[in-house]
């Protein structure tokens, strides 16, 4: 895990009212909120963070909410599908769970020889549950309603819909370090060893497919784990060498990031492992407190008034 890509690092969404976003993903789903902070770029926003105990990267999934945004389309140019790693045995309770909690979702199904079950999250983002080949052995986070032998381990794939895989393929296997694992008519799974989980990406290839609309439901991008700053810059080195454009370092409190659009469309991130979640609370209330960057701590009172509850 040293000068290499470790897989997936975050993914974030876009939602629309926070309040609904933040029960389904730490009532229904059982996931932890990790960090309720704003959206940098526009601060009467949240972004929030769900995962597992420690916020460990494999397991973030963010959201910024914004009230009132109209549905996105899936379609290419998008990833569309976040797959996370459940335990075997375990979908007869997710199916049951999903039913009493009126979650839209379809009869289990199956591909590259793992059983999933897809659903969609208040805004119709699609998720899928899907149990591994090989055990997941990550420790999950618990709440009273979703215990350990049922609870998510964290992301298994990502799901990228594109007209053409080739240029994206590229990215991922001469400068990612992923390698084509198997086929499935026109579905392609690309792998990294550099980690065990969370080390996925599949590429859909639909030639005809409409480009997709990002809006509410919809996946923003796709952030990709490095070990740290050194390491991140030597990955834009190689990046701004194929004459695609890409970011100066950008401090985003609990991780160091690069953006860059991937030839196929998708927004893609470089996000570092340091300083981590805990750099501003500590591990055991992690998700409590409103926390803010330090341009935005001169109007935390009026964040905390405009700011929707989310409980």
């Amino acid at each position: 895990m040293e000068n290499t890509i470790n897989g997936i690092h975050h993914i974030t969404a876009i939602a629309g009212n926070a309040k609904k976003n933040y029960d389904f993903y730490t009532r229904v789903l059982g996931l932890r909120l990790v960090k309720k902070t704003v959206n940098f770029d526009d601060p009467q926003t949240y972004h929030l963070y769900y995962g597992d105990k420690f916020g460990t990267p494999g397991t973030i999934l963010t959201f910024f909410p914004w009230e009132g945004i109209t549905a996105g389309r899936r379609g290419a140019r998008q990833a569309t599908e976040i797959g996370y790693s459940v335990p075997e045995g375990s979908l007869d309770f997710w199916l049951k769970r999903l039913e009493a909690n009126n979650v839209l979702y379809n009869k289990p199904a199956e591909k590259f020889g793992e059983q999933y079950l897809t659903l969609l999250d208040p805004d119709g983002l699609k998720l899928e549950l899907i149990v591994p080949k090989g055990a997941d052995k990550r420790l999950p986070w618990e709440t009273t309603e979703v215990k350990a032998e049922n609870a998510t381990r964290g992301f298994h794939n990502i799901t990228i819909t594109t007209n053409k895989i080739d240029a994206t393929a590229k990215i991922l296997t001469d400068v990612f370090g992923y390698k084509l694992l198997e086929q499935h008519v026109n579905r392609f799974r690309f792998v990294t060893d550099a980690v065990d989980n969370a080390a996925i990406v599949d590429l859909v290839e639909v030639a005809g497919e409409v480009a997709g609309h990002v809006a509410g439901g919809s996946v923003h991008h796709v952030a990709f784990r490095v070990k740290n700053e050194e390491i991140l810059m030597q990955y834009r080195e190689k990046i701004a060498a194929l004459g695609l454009h890409i970011t100066d370092k950008i401090d985003r409190n609990y991780f160091y990031s690069l953006y860059f659009r991937e030839p196929g469309g998708v927004l893609f991130e470089l996000a570092t492992d340091n300083p981590g979640f805990s750099v501003d609370e500590p591990v055991e209330q992690l998700g409590s407190g409103l926390k803010l960057p330090a341009q935005y701590e001169n109007i935390r009172e009026d964040l905390e008034k405009s700011l929707p509850s989310l409980i």
